[in-house]
């Protein structure tokens, strides 16, 4: 049974904790606010421009000449999985939501036969990934020294994988974050980026949208030249602010959790610590009044 300094050192220890996780609450709570608003302006711009490239796309007829970014190589043996987590732990399930799912993606990839290549944003996902498919790294990018997101960064991301995919390196690249709906649920997604996932004339007639006729200048394929690059970087951008958003909420909600623990325990702890110390007052008591009972 511990002692009284035993139990005195562990509820200051778990005050001490406590203080700690709920400074760490504090300071999620007030990251998150303009990480949402972020995300959710991001969001916008983001499905705007998936939705105009749906229409020029919808009317140009593949060609020769028509950018590879929308057709593909016209195969899917060889696949890139762009997996983007936090850089910082302490945000519950957060990180492991999305390696999970990347997780999955690729073994069912194995079963298929295809060749797979992992590409990591943030080093909680690559030290989780890295466990069972190191062999399957070919680079990684480090967001340690990035204060505040910006578009630069995204972009950055999407010329190296640009430049991969015209280097003949992958068919396919798959994009892995998680959606922010709220500080109690993060999801975790994956985006197709190259080649393009752009919906079907006959998607967009079954969905009832009423959708303009448009006379392009210049034509089509040049503006989807233009277009294809900046929206894998807008959607790249896109992902890490929702990342950003999901992580701070997922720290919140730890943190307050764990700071309820520490509560609970701490009062446990106290109580424990009360009764040991009045078992000890009885006993001294019993010793004295035996002793006088005795001379």
């Amino acid at each position: 049974m511990p002692s009284l300094k035993d139990l005195k050192n562990r509820i200051s220890s778990v005050k001490s904790t406590r203080k700690i996780t709920k400074a760490m609450q504090m300071v999620a709570a007030a990251k998150l606010k303009r990480a949402q608003e972020a995300a959710e302006q991001a969001r916008a711009y983001a499905m705007q421009l998936d939705s105009v490239l749906t229409r020029i796309a919808a009317s140009v007829e593949i060609s020769p000449t028509t950018p590879k970014l929308l057709t593909g190589t016209g195969q899917d043996k060889i696949h890139l999985l762009i997996v983007a987590t936090s850089e910082r732990g302490l945000a519950g399930g957060f990180n492991s939501a999305i390696v999970r799912k990347a997780r999955l993606h690729i073994l069912e990839l194995e079963k298929q036969g295809k060749t797979v290549k992992i590409l990591t944003i943030g080093k909680k996902g690559r030290e989780q990934l890295k466990r069972d498919f190191s062999n399957y790294f070919v680079d990684h990018v480090d967001m340690s020294s990035v204060k505040k997101l910006a578009y630069v960064n995204a972009s950055d991301i999407a010329k190296k994988v640009i430049s991969m995919y015209e280097n003949g390196e992958f068919d396919i690249a798959t994009f892995f974050y998680s959606d922010f709906k709220s500080v109690m649920s993060q999801v975790p997604v994956s985006q197709q980026l190259i080649p393009a996932h752009i919906e079907s004339e006959e998607t967009v007639a079954q969905s009832g949208k009423v959708e303009a006729l448009y006379d392009y200048e210049p034509t089509e394929e040049e503006i989807l030249t233009e277009l294809l690059p900046k929206n894998i970087a807008t959607q790249v951008y896109r992902g890490l602010l929702e990342n950003a958003a999901s992580e701070q909420g997922a720290r919140m909600s730890a943190m307050d959790s764990a700071t309820r623990n520490a509560g609970e325990m701490i009062d446990k702890l106290t109580i424990q610590y009360n009764r040991s110390r009045q078992a000890a007052i009885t006993k001294e008591l019993i010793e004295i009044i035996s002793g006088a009972e005795a001379l």
